[in-house]
């Protein structure tokens, strides 16, 4: 018995985790997980100060000194309304991206920053049009052709998957993200935490990933 604190990133709720909470209710019954959705600055600041005993988060933001291993992976896609210019494309590159107008989740996710440092590493400036909470909000304001969105491909999927969308392969190696499992020393651990962890862990092995 007992409250796992875990938080994560919304790419990782919305991905992931829904399955493998459900996998640790049936591994660990009686346990309750407080699952806190931040993004991943905010997770490990949340592991450094202790906050939480689990975290997940996106591993080109750097690595928490804390037990850390790979947890799943996914892909970015970019996402335009059918009527836009890059529409008939298959596939585009950070060229392209940096040539649209974008709508984006707030400066600090994940996807903002790893645009952000794209750009300036290439001498651009990102042409931000609108920053918005959620990959919903990106969709609804993608579908009036207002801007286009870079998403992971499973989110894509489900909110920008019918016919007003077009969703473009990124054709560069920095699409592929890593996300990262870290919890507090093993000493610090509660059991329940410690179950919970275990379950991750094993769903996190390649053979599991999505």
């Amino acid at each position: 018995l007992g409250v796992v604190r875990v938080a994560a990133p919304k790419s990782a709720v919305i991905q992931f985790l829904p399955l493998d909470i459900q996998r640790c209710a049936v591994a660990c019954p009686g346990v309750r997980i407080d699952l806190q959705e931040m993004n991943s600055l905010e997770v490990q600041q949340a592991l450094r100060r202790g906050t939480v005993d689990i975290g997940i988060y996106e591993g080109s933001l750097g690595v928490v000194e804390l037990p850390t291993e790979p947890y799943r992976s996914d892909r970015l896609e970019f996402v335009v309304a059918s009527g836009h210019p890059l529409s008939g494309r298959q596939r585009v590159t950070l060229g392209d991206v940096l040539d649209c107008d974008l709508i984006a989740l707030g400066e600090s996710s994940a996807i903002s920053i790893m645009l952000d440092r794209l750009a300036e590493e290439a001498g651009r400036v990102l042409r931000m049009r609108m920053r918005v909470g959620g990959f919903d909000s990106i969709a609804a304001l993608v579908a009036q052709n207002l801007g286009a969105g870079v998403m992971p491909q499973a989110v894509a999927r489900e909110v920008a998957g019918d016919s007003r969308f077009v969703r473009l392969d990124i054709a560069e190696a920095w699409a592929e993200r890593q996300f990262l499992l870290c919890h507090r020393h093993p000493g610090t651990l509660s059991s329940a935490a410690q179950g919970v962890l275990e379950v991750l862990a094993q769903n996190s092995k390649p053979e599991s990933r999505k």
